[in-house]
């Protein structure tokens, strides 16, 4: 402490605050090379979305230690070793001690500062991330990160930015921004979705860097999210309109397969659209549930085509009410024609096979149907290529998954 105490005397320290967080230099006097933390030492309100930066002059970084509550705080050295930079931005309202050393040719500057960041968090949140933590997934299924109302426009670059996915496998994938109308259950969200299903067999950690980043003018997010899942096996599953067929591979093999019955078509609304007819494209399964009532779209009890059922083991494949699920009807429809209001119904035993054997995002490829999946109908993001699907970001560009550690 004697020691410390001498060599701040002998090469000087002063501060700086411009009520940005400013900066504190301590060193550069008598060859001692010159040290600068930001923000300063004692600063309140220092603006979370600017890290904290510590650079040499006259010599290079040999130790620089960021640490909240004692534990260490990431950040980069820059090759030179003249610089570092937090990886991410910081924590609103929370107090961090910084502490860096620079060597010159002939002595040594040790510099420290102690701040506390801005408290105003805004009231912009993340509400939901999916997949839930340590949920089993399959191998279509994205990521999707949502928030309680509309990210300004503003700042969805650097929240973009701020999303970090690491695989146990290097995945190729991109981000897309939904609005509450795109969204399958109303909520304003970011996307990823890989360019090819996932390898299976692997975990995947999806951490979004949310806390301080600058939402509005002076506002920043409130805390970081973090979500482990694991992909599962590979399931595929293809149904065919035209064959009245079902079939179930599982890394690669068959494992199952059933007749089925699929939407009889008939029912043109005023939207133009024939809501008994299934779609065709590329589904994921979504939710499931043990006994689901289902009764038509656009219609009310006394209405023609009117139904109230109570269907038992039911898998969600979109938003617009199709399951794949038990057959409660005329038998003689599976596996010879298209009977259903729009769902694939199957032999209970089958139904009840695929409710406890499938993932959350399995790939349900549809065909030999006229009417088309849209893309933001549940999960039908695969109907867009990936292409198309990352000019929906705003960085416009894939990128790849770092390792998990």
């Amino acid at each position: 402490m004697i020691a410390l105490t001498i060599l701040a005397l002998a090469t000087g320290c002063s501060a700086k605050d411009d009520g940005g967080g400013g900066e504190t230099t301590s060193g550069g006097r008598d060859g001692a090379p010159k040290v600068t933390i930001a923000p300063a030492d004692a600063a309140g309100e220092a603006p979370p979305d600017q890290g904290v930066t510590v650079t040499a002059d006259g010599g290079t970084l040999s130790q620089v230690s960021v640490q909240v509550k004692g534990v260490e705080v990431p950040g980069k050295l820059a090759a030179d070793r003249k610089s570092w930079r937090t990886t991410w931005t910081l924590r609103p309202g929370t107090r961090y001690e910084v502490t860096a050393k620079a060597d010159g040719k002939k002595t040594s500057t040790t510099a420290t500062s102690r701040f506390t960041t801005s408290e105003a968090t805004a009231l912009t949140t993340i509400t939901n991330v999916i997949p839930q933590r340590g949920e089993t997934v399959g191998t279509g299924m994205p990521i999707l990160v949502q928030f309680n109302k509309e990210v300004p426009a503003r700042a969805r670059t650097a929240v973009e930015r701020a999303l970090e996915v690491t695989s146990d496998k290097p995945t190729e994938g991109g981000w897309r921004w939904l609005s509450a109308g795109e969204s399958f259950n109303g909520l304003p969200s970011v996307v990823f979705r890989p360019r090819k299903p996932w390898e299976p067999h692997q975990k995947v950690t999806v951490t979004a860097h949310y806390a301080g980043l600058r939402i509005g003018d002076a506002v920043f997010g409130d805390k970081d999210v973090t979500h482990t899942f694991r992909v599962g096996d590979s399931h595929v599953i293809k149904v065919s309109a035209t064959t009245h067929r079902l079939t179930v591979r599982k890394n690669g093999r068959l494992v199952r397969s059933w007749g089925v019955s699929l939407g009889a078509g008939g029912d043109v609304q005023g939207d133009g659209v024939d809501h008994l007819l299934t779609t065709s494209g590329v589904h994921l399964t979504m939710n499931r549930s043990r006994l689901e009532r289902m009764r038509p779209p656009g219609k009310k009890k006394g209405d023609p085509g009117w139904y109230d059922e109570k269907v038992p083991w039911a898998y969600r494949i979109s938003n617009s009410g199709e399951y794949i699920h038990q057959n409660m009807d005329d038998p003689s429809c599976l596996g010879n024609r298209n009977c259903s209001h729009g769902c694939v119904r199957s032999p209970g035993e089958d139904a009840q096979w695929f409710f406890n054997w499938a993932y959350p995002g399995d790939l349900v490829t549809i065909t030999g149907t006229k009417r088309r999946l849209d893309w933001t109908n549940g999960w039908g993001y695969w109907q867009l290529s990936f292409d198309q699907w990352v000019q929906g970001g705003k960085l416009k560009q894939p990128i790849t998954t770092g390792p998990r550690t």
